[in-house]
């Protein structure tokens, strides 16, 4: 039987979550959205989790039986009878075999449409001799980082957008203020940002360089700096990477995050 639970249930906190928690680490910040849909299995071995108008998560304890996961996926789409998902994301094998039950049953296609791997950093190694300086990105900067986000969009998901559409979301996430640039010679050269911090671990996204200025350290030196500031708060660095983008994985690696397991988004149609 399902039930539904908030950020501050227990199941979030059980040894076999915690297990996969940096895979799975962005069910925190799901649960903690307001208007957002999260309900486990009764024994815990089951958690979705959907905030409204994105993918829904879904994770299920690797301990378990095969035909206990199809019970349980089961289950969940006979409770989901009647929504419509965007999507869903989760582990490759496991998401997979949801949105080929849920694309039975409700008569849709579903496609892959972005590949991750999760990764944590339990031993940062700094890059030297980076030329530049690390500053907290203030409403001065909001033009910038538009600018930066429409970069990002286009160089992560393929859609290219006016910058001045993005305006609205630069203040937004500046004013949360985990948002930081990497300034050479007073130019802003790249971008990062602390996006969330849960129980054990805060997670970076927003990583952006533009093209001008890359492959000279400023990426790996800017998420450095933000891993110091994560492990100062006893917490550890996370992120998502998109494994079609080798050259960030490298990145990451070479700074010490560590391979914690894989992503997939599938798209419903």
């Amino acid at each position: 039987m399902l039930q539904k639970f908030n950020a501050a249930d227990r199941v979030l906190s059980n040894n076999t979550f915690i297990s996969n928690e940096v895979q799975y680490n962005l069910l925190h910040r799901i649960s903690e959205s307001t208007g957002s849909s999260c309900l486990k299995a009764d024994d815990e071995t089951m958690i979705y989790a959907q905030s409204t108008g994105n993918n829904a998560w879904i994770w299920i304890s690797k301990n378990i039986s095969v035909t206990r996961q199809d019970e349980l996926l089961q289950e969940l789409i006979d409770f989901l009878k009647g929504t419509t998902l965007p999507g869903v994301s989760g582990e490759p094998t496991l998401t997979e075999r949801f949105a080929q039950i849920y694309s039975k049953a409700n008569s849709v296609q579903y496609q892959p449409t972005m590949r991750l791997e999760s990764y944590f950093c339990s031993e940062l190694h700094k890059p030297v001799n980076v030329r530049g300086t690390m500053r907290k990105a203030t409403r001065e900067n909001v033009e910038t980082v538009a600018e930066f986000l429409a970069g990002f969009s286009e160089g992560a998901y393929g859609i290219v957008v006016d910058p001045a559409t993005q305006i609205p979301e630069a203040v937004g996430i500046i004013d949360t203020g985990g948002l930081y640039l990497w300034f050479v010679d007073g130019h802003p050269a790249s971008m990062a940002n602390i996006a969330h911090r849960s129980p054990r671990h805060a997670r970076i996204n927003a990583v952006y360089t533009p093209a001008s200025f890359r492959k000279k350290g400023y990426a790996s030196a800017l998420v450095a700096e933000l891993c110091s500031i994560i492990t100062s708060e006893s917490l550890v660095p996370m992120l998502y990477a998109d494994l079609n983008n080798p050259d960030s994985n490298k990145v990451y690696q070479k700074i010490g995050f560590v391979e914690s397991g894989k992503i997939v988004n599938i798209k419903f149609k």
